[in-house]
Parts: structure tokens; C-alpha cells; sequence
């Protein structure tokens, strides 16, 4: 047995007071013998080994106030447990736990049965007919030796394993820091998001004063598209920054909440949750960019989201180019054109939906000159793709209206 079980085994038996000292040894009553200073298997947070000598003295003094132990250990010049490991230390060696992470095991110690080596031939190995009493005759000065337990020194070499569960449920331990440290990583989230969009609407101003500074060194600074939009005569998109039209009801998926998320971070998140999020009055209009692109040598353009066609000039409606529908006729009451046809050639429809809705959701949109898409109810790594479907139909619908 090594060291450490032998003083686990006689504190628990409350048997502390047959622990002798003998010169440089403590002697286990008369069953075991280790040095003073062999060092046990128990391994103190600060890194080192504690000797059998340290955890001898505390296991018999730990009643004793740190200070009070910490100096008596010092004058007895007996290196001391650190307070950090006082407890589990103690609830180890008493049998209040059956094992610890401190504890790393390595070849059994036992310096009164030392290992014994394996005869060459298997006819000297002790047996009922050349050895009655099964016991192993050793050159040692004495007659004979108690036989050895080697599983007992199986056991003593085994090191516990647990696993997640066995953790989660482990006394001592607090989750309360992950969920912290969560908690923390949320609002910087939401910290960063704020700034984004008051990054954007400089990104807005800025573009809509372009002409009056003329853009000079401005697109290959930050990589917009420096390119003056002419008005729409003809079919062409107006000078400014495009708008998109999205809903403001709130039983469509895309609202004026939360499109910049699913658009610039290709993340979906449902309306309510960034209605609970925001803080202040709705906005009137988002500006949001294209930020990522299967094209390498991409150009960052910028968008205007809003959602009150009512509010928009004459001049306004030449830079829509892009429109999420709700699947309603009354979403179109009141705009500047004859019917549905005229609106889907001069402006990009977009349905958004969960693919396992039923197809009645969708059946008017499918009478439209409209792109369908669809996305997961839970999947939202999939919101990605769905995002490149939008931006890959409205660029191809932008050039083909700038070159026709």
C-alpha cells in the first residue's frame, strides 16, 4: 500500500495514535513502514508533492487555526499544507470523499513488501505441495514473510475517472462564473451592435452628401462604390443611397428590427427578441452593408432600410430597389404604380419564410414576380446562405437596371 491510502486507511479507522515515528520512518503500527519524507500522491495546488511527513502532521493538527498551524509547522521545520488545500485535503483523508483531482497515483510504494521478481521456471512458484502455508521464503534474515496482496497494490495504483455528468453533479463545484462570463459576452455583443449602427448611419450621411465632396479618394479609402447613381429615367435606379422596403407588421419574419442582423451578419433573430433588446424609439430608417460575398474583390455598398412607404417623395421611390413582401395586397395600397407586374420589374421582391410553414403561406407570392425563401426555425447556421440568396438577386437585379 503507498503512503497516502495507508494514512487515508488509519485516519478513517481513527487510528492516528499507532502512527510511530522510528528514527527517519513512520511506522503504521505493525503493518506498514514508510520514510518520513516519501512523497504521497497527493499533489497541492501550488504543484509539488506533500510529503507523508506534512500530511501526518496537519491530518493531526488540522482542528488548529491556520496561523496557529502555520507557525507551529515553521518551528517544527515541517513544510505545511497551503490553505487553499486544507479542506479537501482533510475531507479526502477523513473518507468524507472517495477520491480527488489532486491525487495522481503513480507505482505503488510499499518499502516492507518490496516487488518480489517472477522465477525463471514456473515449478519454483510456491504451491500447496512444496509450501503448506502458501508464504514465499525470503533470504532477508527471516524465516518467512506475510504474502503479498498484490491487489491490494492494483487498487492502490488505479486513479479514478468521471466523467461530464460525474462533474456536473460533483459537490464544491459553481457554475454560477460561466454564466457570468455568458452574460458578459452578450452585452459586449449587443455593445458592439449598437456601434455598428451608429457607424452605419455616418456611412449613410456620408454617402448622401457624396456629391458635394465628390467622393474624391473616399470609395478606395473605406471600399464603397464611389459611382454616382444617375435618376431613374427609363428604368434606371435614382441618385442616392437604394432603399429597401420591408413590412411593418410584425407576422413577417424580416422587419425593420432586425434586418441588419440578417443581412450584414447573415444571423436571423425573431422580431420580438430585438423589440425586448432595443433601447429608445423605433427607427425610421437602418442603413445596412454588405459585408460578406462569395466575391473576393467585392465593393461594400450601402442601403437604406425602411418600412413606411407612405413617407417616401417621388424622387424617393426612383432608389427603391428591393421590397420583402408579406404575401397581402393592402402592403401595395397607395404605392405609384398600375399593378403588381409594373412593381416586380422596376423593384425586387423578396418572401421570406420557414421551410416547414404550410404552402398556403405562400400561395399568392407564388402568382409574383418574386424570390422565395426559405429558412430553419432552429437551424441558424443555415441564415448565412439564406442572407447570399438576397444579396446575389438584388445585385444582379441593381446591374441589370443600371445597364438598361
Amino acid at each position: 500500500m503507498d503512503p497516502l491510502s495507508a494514512l487515508r486507511d488509519f485516519t478513517i479507522r481513527g487510528e492516528l495514535d499507532k502512527i510511530v515515528r522510528v528514527n527517519d520512518e513512520f511506522r503504521f503500527g505493525s503493518d506498514y513502514s514508510f520514510p518520513c519524507f516519501a512523497e504521497t500522491a497527493y499533489r497541492s495546488k501550488q504543484g509539488n508533492l506533500y510529503t507523508l511527513e506534512t500530511l501526518l502532521h496537519y491530518v493531526n493538527n488540522h482542528h488548529v487555526k491556520h496561523t496557529e498551524y502555520i507557525q507551529n509547522a515553521r518551528t517544527l521545520g515541517i513544510p505545511s499544507v497551503t490553505f487553499p488545500d486544507r479542506k479537501p485535503l482533510l475531507d479526502y483523508l477523513s473518507g468524507r470523499i472517495s477520491s480527488s483531482d489532486s491525487i495522481e497515483f503513480v507505482l505503488p510504494q510499499n518499502p516492507k513488501f518490496p516487488d518480489l521478481p517472477l522465477p525463471e521456471n514456473n515449478t519454483d512458484l510456491p504451491t500447496p505441495e512444496n509450501n503448506n502455508n502458501g508464504l514465499i521464503d525470503l533470504d532477508l534474515g527471516r524465516a518467512e514473510a506475510a504474502p503479498v496482496d498484490y491487489m491490494s497494490l492494483i487498487y492502490a495504483a488505479e486513479r479514478p475517472l468521471k466523467d461530464r455528468e460525474e462533474l456536473l453533479e460533483c459537490r464544491g463545484r459553481n457554475f454560477y462564473g460561466v454564466l457570468t462570463a455568458a452574460t458578459k459576452r452578450e452585452e459586449e455583443r449587443q455593445r458592439i451592435e449598437s456601434q455598428q449602427r451608429k457607424d452605419g448611419l455616418v456611412a449613410k450621411s456620408r454617402l448622401m452628401g457624396s456629391d458635394d465632396r465628390g467622393m474624391a479618394g473616399y470609395g478606395d479609402e473605406v471600399g464603397y462604390d464611389p459611382t454616382p447613381k444617375p435618376k431613374m429615367k427609363g428604368g434606371k435606379i435614382g441618385e442616392g443611397v437604394p432603399i429597401i422596403l420591408v413590412p411593418s407588421a410584425f407576422q413577417t419574419l424580416i422587419t425593420i428590427y432586425n434586418v441588419k442582423e440578417f443581412l450584414e451578419d447573415g444571423v436571423y433573430i425573431p422580431t420580438d427578441v430585438k423589440v425586448k433588446q432595443m433601447k429608445g424609439a423605433k427607427p425610421d430608417c437602418v442603413t445596412v452593408q454588405k459585408k460578406f460575398s462569395r466575391d473576393r474583390d467585392r465593393v461594400v455598398t450601402a442601403y437604406e432600410v425602411r418600412d413606411k412607404p407612405s413617407g417616401l417623395k417621388s424622387e424617393d421611390w426612383d432608389r427603391v430597389v428591393a421590397v420583402f413582401v408579406l404575401g397581402k395586397e393592402w402592403q401595395f395600397k397607395d404605392w405609384p404604380f398600375k399593378d403588381h407586374v409594373e412593381i416586380f420589374n422596376k423593384i425586387t421582391g423578396f418572401f421570406m419564410r420557414f421551410e416547414d410553414d404550410s404552402v398556403e403561406s405562400a400561395k399568392v407570392v407564388k402568382q409574383w414576380n418574386v424570390k422565395i425563401i426559405s429558412i430553419s426555425k432552429n437551424k441558424r447556421h443555415q441564415d448565412r446562405a439564406a442572407a447570399l440568396e438576397v444579396w446575389d438577386r438584388l445585385e444582379e437585379f441593381v446591374r441589370s437596371r443600371s445597364h438598361s
